[in-house]
């Protein structure tokens, strides 16, 4: 496959770069070539991070040999089949749109010229793709493929937002997985946990998947809560139509 770079980063990264842009042809290469490579179990590699548009494959520059390694990525590079992916998944966060848990809806409402009813249905009817994880542990890069509001990040942001929160600018939304700064608009809260760590596999979303906002309210967002703490929620998960 041709169109990508190989960049070195450091002594125990190697980064693969697709075409600069944000896509899901785009991403669909990334994870390609990311179920490759974990495939080839290659010694020494370890860690293999997706983002927008790379894949940064770490490894242990004591027990592989770059070239080797540049010449495995390249071999797979060139024999990428976008057919054979894994089937998509759907995994469906409850979400709160109401009050103090969405302090940004009214506000993002006049912005898009529309009621409160018409952004919820806006935001919950349309599936996100997770693109990428990243700045906090389990922070998913979600994007939806159409109708992107209008606005973009706030003017000043925020010292610090709950966690759960869920963020929104253009075409993007993500869940905030702990309390931190954030300059995103707040449309509601999830009172599911985006990063767990009583799990043996902490983050509840990988790259690759898809995400779908579902309505709730505030005494099933409290019941959830409640099972969310005691270990015993889970989230409807289920394959892509399509």
């Amino acid at each position: 496959m041709d169109g990508y770079t190989l960049r070195y980063v450091g002594d125990q990264a190697l980064s693969v770069e697709f075409e600069e842009e944000i896509s899901l042809p785009v991403n669909r290469k990334v994870t390609a070539l990311y179920q490759a490579l974990a495939a080839c179990r290659i010694p020494g590699v370890g860690e293999l991070v997706p983002t927008y548009r790379a894949l940064l494959i770490h490894y242990d520059a004591l027990r592989t040999d770059l070239k080797a390694l540049t010449a495995a990525v390249e071999r797979c590079a060139a024999h990428l089949d976008l057919t054979k992916l894994p089937k998509a998944l759907v995994t469906e966060i409850p979400v709160l749109y109401e009050g103090e848990y969405a302090m940004d809806l009214e506000e993002i409402a006049r912005i898009e010229n529309k009621t409160v009813e018409e952004i919820i249905r806006i935001h919950s009817q349309s599936d996100y793709y997770v693109y990428m994880l990243g700045f906090a542990p389990g922070h998913p890069y979600t994007a939806r493929m159409e109708h992107p509001f209008s606005f973009k990040r706030r003017a000043e942001p925020r010292v610090k937002i709950p966690g759960g929160s869920i963020v929104v600018q253009l075409a993007l939304s993500d869940i905030i997985p702990f309390d931190q700064p954030c300059g995103w608009n707040i449309i509601g809260t999830t009172p599911v946990l985006a990063c767990d760590y009583r799990k043996e596999n902490p983050f509840l979303l990988q790259a690759g998947q898809w995400i779908r906002h579902v309505p709730i309210d505030k005494p099933t967002f409290l019941e959830i809560k409640r099972q969310v703490e005691l270990g015993e929620y889970r989230c409807r998960t289920y394959e892509k139509e399509g």
